[in-house]
């Protein structure tokens, strides 16, 4: 055990652990030493000998994997490499790297939580919202400049308005888990802004805290909490910043590689499932315990409500292959303190069989990239889509549907952090990753974008009209789907990043929020908050089951039915029509009266096609006549849309969608618009 001086620039003491029980060597520390601020780190001493996956090397200094804070500065130096140099296995490198490194430093553990609860959103009730913490504040006019870009910028009064008012009810924050930049970025001048490159699970980055990340961080989430919203960690638990047998020795590799890493048959090499150069080898009880470990932490004492999980396949790999049953996900299952959160995967990772999509355990959710391949081709106008769209509106039970699974458990996005913005996906046909320095090599090449008639940037008012409202298809599409919506912050007003679909380098006005668009397209915004009070609104829009055409109590409708522009309900062979796009989706008993009683039906109407469809309406069942909500061909913020629906059809442009209601419907939801325009 190291001790350093509070600044962790000058080592001042080294001590023996005396005792080892199991695995684990401990001893005590007499006070004054390992106070609250106590700066420290580990040196490990043993055999240097990759071939049997063994890397102690006692000058290398290493960060306690459940440090919950950090002191010192990181910086790339030749020092921080356990080997004397590339490719000469056995033989350890002499130079001391505490001088270069990150040191663990000792918290206090009190916080004044006040009367904090966690909001506890029902999953069918969830609108989650994906930002990163610097990006999201930094060019904010509201925040103090001092605080922009930071924890406490985030929960400022004005952003936590912000999210309030929108409608969203939990944040998902990128990586906030401390981390460092890739040697190959910092040699270029960049950096790892999204952060999945971990170095200490437990402790939150340094680089969002003024003065003190623990308890800004902290107070970040009780200013959520107070206003509804959760909080939900993009946590990074597949690899970490140590890299391959070429990368640095910082924690686990120097503490006990063979235990934390999965190796290849030569032990000198690493397992790489995750494009990362290691993957943590989650079968061992240690590596797993450090991991739940960690998520109690995050749950207990940082009162987060939830994970999402990168490259979660990784974590079903108990030995190789995933399984739905491995051992993490029963170490999660039986955990208390994890009982109550979200639970989140990305289900896919670079290891064999790594598309995982549908297979993890009942009580987590997964982001369905499957939604958002079907959406952006039906709304690029590609035929035969008209299928992939109704399977993904209605909850990709395809996917889910067993094991008790619900319509929640699919994650549906149109747009993330990894790939373009939405008003990208509309304005470019080509990603322009110049910026990244890779010769526009990196990122996704099957992106299913059309860019409205011209690339990146228009003066031509019909493409900039054409672009709002494609954008607004997207919009109403994801959040009147079943299952749970995801947007991307900054997409309700169109931020954009020059087409740039892998911005995961650029700490840069690329990826921070220019907020002088959230005026300048408010009437997006607007939408939007529409959108999100008619999905609050409708009990039809967060069903716990999935659609599936069947009869409702009354017997006369319904739970969904889907409606071909001639006026009928689709048959088998229009699905499989390659010249049509028009489609009608009739959501039965949509709403609740005041007495419980279900009533009131929506019809959404699609026109993913490049010319406009005349949609003859189904016989209104409760009422005279439909009622239009709103059309995002002519949808604007001074022109009320609403009204009747005469002669029992309604025409609608072409790349355009419609939301109609009939029946007994809230008259808050009648009166939607109005009331958000005049808010």
């Amino acid at each position: 055990l190291c001790l350093f001086d509070a600044r962790g620039e000058k080592e001042t003491a080294r001590i023996m652990l005396p005792a080892r029980t199991g695995d684990i060597w401990h001893g005590f520390l007499r006070l004054p030493h390992g106070v609250p601020g106590t700066v420290y780190g580990f040196r490990a001493s043993g055999p240097y000998e990759p071939r049997r996956g063994l890397r102690y090397n006692p000058q290398k200094l290493l960060l306690d994997p459940y440090a919950r804070q950090l002191a010192g500065t990181f910086h790339w130096d030749d020092a921080l490499f356990g080997f004397r140099r590339p490719g000469l296995d056995g033989e350890a490198d002499g130079a001391d790297s505490a001088a270069c490194t990150l040191k663990g430093v000792v918290t206090d553990s009190h916080y004044d939580w006040g009367d904090d609860r966690p909001p506890a959103t029902p999953w069918r009730d969830t609108v989650l919202y994906e930002l990163h913490v610097k990006g999201f504040t930094q060019r904010h006019p509201a925040v103090p400049e001092e605080h922009r870009g930071t924890y406490l910028g985030l929960a400022h009064p004005a952003v936590v308005g912000y999210l309030k008012r929108l409608g969203i009810t939990a944040v998902e924050l990128l990586p906030v888990q401390a981390f460092v930049p890739e040697r190959f970025l910092a040699d270029k001048g960049l950096v790892n802004y999204w952060g999945y490159n971990s170095v200490a699970w437990f402790a939150p980055a340094t680089q969002y805290a003024a003065h003190d990340p623990v308890g800004e961080f902290r107070s970040l989430v009780k200013a959520l909490h107070a206003a509804g919203i959760e909080v939900i960690l993009d946590v990074v638990f597949n690899h970490t910043a140590e890299g391959n047998e070429l990368g640095p020795t910082l924690s686990l590799k120097g503490l006990d590689n063979a235990t934390y890493y999965r190796l290849e048959n030569d032990r000198s090499r690493y397992q790489n499932h995750t494009g990362t150069g290691n993957t943590l080898a989650i079968g061992h009880p240690a590596a797993r315990q450090l991991v739940i470990d960690c998520l109690r932490y995050w749950a207990e004492d940082m009162h987060v409500d939830g994970f999402r999980f990168d490259l979660a396949p990784v974590l079903g790999r108990d030995e190789g292959w995933f399984r739905s049953e491995a051992e993490f996900f029963r170490a999660v299952r039986s955990e208390p303190a994890l009982r109550y959160v979200k639970l989140i995967a990305e289900p896919w990772d670079m290891g064999p069989d790594g598309y995982q999509v549908g297979r993890f355990p009942p009580e987590w959710s997964e982001w369905n990239d499957k939604y958002r391949d079907a959406m952006r081709a039906y709304w690029k106008g590609d035929y035969a889509s008209r299928g992939g769209f109704a399977e993904r509106f209605a909850g990709s039970s395809d996917l889910f549907r067993h094991h008790g699974r619900r319509p929640t458990a699919s994650v549906n996005f149109v747009t993330c952090h990894d790939g373009f913005t939405l008003y990208d996906v509309v304005s470019y046909n080509e990603k322009h990753n110049e910026a990244n320095l890779e010769d526009n090599r990196d990122g996704h090449n099957h992106n299913l974008t059309w860019n409205s008639g011209a690339e990146g940037p228009t003066s031509d008012a019909v493409i900039f009209d054409l672009r709002e409202r494609r954008m607004r298809n997207f919009l109403a599409t994801l959040l009147l789907s079943q299952g749970v919506p995801m947007l991307l912050a900054g997409d309700e007003f169109g931020r954009s990043q020059a087409g740039n679909n892998n911005a995961y380098c650029q700490d840069n006005a690329i990826n921070w929020l220019d907020w002088e668009l959230s005026e300048l397209r408010a009437p997006l915004v607007a939408f939007v908050r529409q959108l999100l009070f008619i999905r609050r609104q409708s009990t039809g829009l967060r069903r716990d089951a999935f659609l599936k055409g069947a009869r409702q109590p009354d017997r006369q409708h319904k739970d969904v039915s889907w409606w071909h522009p001639e006026g009928r309900e689709l048959q088998e062979s229009d699905w499989h029509d390659p010249l049509s796009l028009g489609l009608g989706v009739l959501i039965g008993h949509a709403f609740v009266d005041l007495h419980g009683h279900a009533n009131g039906h929506l019809l959404f109407l699609c026109n993913g096609a490049g010319q406009p469809v005349t949609f003859q309406l189904p016989r209104p069942a409760s009422s005279t006549v439909w009622q239009l909500v709103f059309d995002t061909a002519c949808w604007q913020p001074t022109q009320d849309v609403q009204g009747p629906v005469p002669n029992g059809a309604h025409r609608l442009d072409a790349h355009s969608c419609a939301l109609l209601v009939d029946g007994d419907v809230p008259a808050a939801v009648r009166s939607s618009f109005a009331l958000l325009s005049a808010s």
